[in-house]
């Protein structure tokens, strides 16, 4: 027994010996290889013990593509020396593939990428690429049907593994010299081999084959930017999408990595993207129909990420998504985002601001404005340009809340201390915007000419601070021109503000087209508006069609104004039916209130040529669209009044008060048709008027009626009429055929 025992320990001491003697032997004769082949010298093929076949690289060495031992010291990358014994212990040689792809990477370590590539070149690819499909396939098969085949690889995982990298390299080098269209075909090649040896995606058995599974995931990622650099943007989605679909195994980093570039290039590159392949489209999965819709995907995708902890936070995430998101109009959909956060993700003073552009570029600006009230009165606050400037421009905008619209432009000015020029010529339009809008309103004379003078003034100072003509400001500085009656600089102004925009802005040939009509030059103007048609889309003439419609009425040609009208109402009703659902949600209600003020125009039209019927059946199809229209109540009081019937045009007027307690026509017939029936209070005319002055002092229609009144009221003095008569005439004279704003 016992000597059976030590015949067993005998025998397993021979094993042992034997397998370190030949692995010591592998490793000798391997750095004999290398080092030959680095040095370019030729040893025999006895004293390897190899096939010929093993010393790929003699005809490169003595092609003199490589350094020579006087030339550098060779040191033989450990990498390499190990790799090459995992092949020797697995197929026992080194092939001729094997060979080159060693020698290769240990030029490419050594930043000889020409030698590299030379080599590389050498290996053929075509020859190889099956066989390593067919080891990939065997290795990732299941157990029970390895067992059942009796047949090896072709080659080693480790073989495999050389090569594939040997490849990437290649790719790698071609990038190097700029030779981009090659780079990225090899480096497809890398793909194309794993994808056709596994179709179902990288299986998780394949994990321990670290190095493998390190090359295959370089490439993924670096043949999109390959693709970049070649000038393919459709190969550059292509090869993105290819990686996110199929199953690389990557890992959460590198895959959302992928995601952002691919976010990236799908919002700035201006190539607009095919839509994905059929076979990726699955039953029932959301399929983006643009570039903005598949790159908003891929954001929303990497913020669910971070809020599960698969990926650390990146800021700029927020700052690509809401780029995105406001290009395509979604700004609630960016507020639900932002607000979902986290307090460490976003600081308060960002997020409220962020919200609050959201809000304002919703339409919802109280909403806006309460944000940026609760963010500007925060005392840890102290520079808060961004919130101030946006706090008055919504003030502007919007006629709202114009005396805290002025503080906040009054506090921005005094914040940036003459820091930004352009930033202060913006905040200077605010502020003379402000200023305008409250002298309008203005309780006396006196204070309406001052603060016109400062709106003037401030619009002055923005106008010359800004480094460049800005189109907002140079409108705004129009509109206070024309409104102050100095049409010849306001037309300057209309004119620069045409060129500014390159002649693509509507209003601004219709601002142009009012100014000179204030000053009687009805011709010019509609030779404005016919510029504006030849260059403006079929769907955009409405507003000008109006306009020249009323150039017409202003002219006498009434029956030509008719003709006008008709044809803008064929447009419009042709424009409905030929839009689709998004755009009618997006200008419905605009169409809407245009057709209707069309049919509120040809109903006064009707009644100058005294053609009562027709004015009514206006005024029916403006009832159809809105009946709780002050316009359309106030049209229907003038046709009584055209008729004699005054009580019921009386009636009329005040449905039309009660809809709009503020509507200035209205305010002005009432006052009128109290006149004329008698029996009313004067102080009650009286305070129509003055009320109808309040919200317009340039209505030259309100100045006359009130000094009729006060001509006929014994209790004034003639004076005080004769000063009405003369502002009514002095307005008439520059009255536009509409209110320049």
């Amino acid at each position: 027994m016992y000597d059976d025992v030590s015949g067993n320990r005998v025998e397993c001491f021979s094993m042992r010996a034997k397998s370190l003697i030949s692995k010591k032997q592998i490793s000798l004769r391997l750095r004999k290889m290398i080092k030959c082949i680095c040095s370019g010298e030729q040893l025999k093929v006895d004293e390897l013990g190899y096939s010929s076949e093993s010393l790929a690289t003699r005809d490169y060495s003595a092609s003199g593509g490589f350094s020579r031992p006087g030339e550098n010291d060779t040191k033989i990358d450990n990498t390499n020396i190990e790799e090459a014994e995992s092949s020797l212990r697995e197929s026992g040689y080194l092939n001729y593939e094997e060979a080159r792809a060693l020698l290769g990477r240990l030029e490419y370590q050594k930043g000889n990428v020409e030698a590299a590539l030379h080599v590389f070149e050498g290996i053929d690819i075509a020859t190889v690429v099956p066989k390593i499909k067919v080891s990939i396939s065997r290795r990732c098969e299941p157990n029970r049907r390895r067992s059942q085949s009796d047949a090896q690889p072709p080659m080693s995982m480790h073989a495999v593994t050389l090569i594939l990298e040997a490849v990437f390299l290649k790719a790698k080098s071609l990038q190097a010299l700029g030779r981009f269209q090659d780079a990225a075909q090899s480096c497809k090649t890398i793909l194309d081999t794993v994808e056709s040896a596994l179709p179902e995606g990288w299986p998780e058995n394949l994990i321990s084959d670290c190095k493998l599974q390190e090359t295959v995931a370089n490439a993924v990622e670096l043949l999109p930017e390959l693709w970049k650099l070649a000038g393919s943007p459709q190969d550059v989605i292509s090869s993105f999408r290819r990686a996110l679909l199929y199953h690389w195994n990557l890992g959460s980093k590198a895959s959302a990595r992928i995601q952002k570039e691919f976010a990236f290039f799908l919002l700035y590159s201006g190539c607009e993207a095919s839509p994905p392949a059929l076979r990726s489209q699955l039953d029932g999965s959301f399929v983006p129909r643009s570039n903005l819709e598949e790159a908003v995907l891929l954001l929303l995708i990497l913020l669910r990420k971070f809020i599960l902890g698969y990926i650390e936070w990146d800021p700029s995430l927020i700052d690509h998504l809401s780029f995105a998101l406001s290009v395509s109009g979604e700004f609630m959909t960016l507020a639900q985002q932002v607000e979902e956060l986290l307090p460490e993700n976003m600081d308060r003073k960002e997020r409220f601001y962020t919200l609050a552009l959201c809000y304002c570029g919703e339409g919802e600006h109280t909403t806006a404005l309460d944000l940026l009230r609760n963010s500007l009165n925060h005392r840890e606050n102290s520079d808060c340009i961004k919130e101030l400037l946006l706090a008055s421009k919504i003030c502007a905008d919007k006629k709202i809340y114009n005396e805290e619209g002025i503080r906040y432009s009054f506090k921005a000015i005094s914040q940036l201390n003459g820091k930004c020029m352009q930033m202060a010529a913006i905040v200077n339009c605010f502020l003379g915007v402000l200023l305008s809008s409250k002298s309008r309103s203005a309780a006396s004379e006196s204070e309406k000419i001052f603060l016109q003078s400062e709106a003037l003034s401030a619009l002055k100072d923005s106008e010359r601070t800004m480094r460049e003509s800005d189109p907002y400001i140079v409108l705004h500085l129009c509109l206070e021109y024309a409104e102050q009656r100095k049409l010849s600089t306001a037309i300057d102004h209309a004119k620069k503000l045409i060129k500014l925009e390159g002649g693509s802005s509507v209003s601004a040939y219709i601002l142009l087209a009012r100014i000179l009509s204030a000053q009687r030059k009805f011709e010019d103007a509609e030779l404005v508006i016919d510029a504006a048609l030849d260059q403006s889309g079929k769907w955009d003439q409405g507003e000008l069609l109006r306009t020249k419609a009323k150039l017409r009425i202003a002219q006498g040609k009434l029956k030509n104004a008719v003709e006008t009208y008709t044809f803008l109402l064929a447009v419009l009703q042709v424009q409905n039916k030929s839009l689709g659902t998004a755009c009618k949600k997006s200008k419905g209600n605009r169409d809407r209130r245009l057709e209707m003020e069309i049919w509120h125009d040809l109903a006064n039209v009707y009644m100058a040529l005294s053609q009562w019927q027709d004015a009514e059946v206006c005024l029916a199809k403006s009832e159809a669209i809105n009946p709780y229209s002050a316009s359309r109540w106030h049209t229907k009081g003038l046709l009584f009044e055209a008729r004699g019937l005054h009580p019921e045009a009386l009636k009329s007027f005040r449905k039309a008060l009660d809809i709009d307690p503020n509507h200035v026509p209205s305010l002005i017939s009432t006052a009128c048709v109290l006149r004329q029936l008698g029996g009313q209070s004067s102080s009650i005319v009286r305070s129509l008027l003055t009320d109808a002055l309040r919200l317009d002092r340039t209505n030259p229609s309100a100045w006359y009626n009130l000094g009729l009144f006060y001509r006929d009221d014994l209790g004034t003095s003639a004076m005080e009429a004769v000063e009405c008569f003369e502002a009514a005439a002095f307005l008439e004279e520059s009255s536009p055929i509409e209110p320049f704003r």
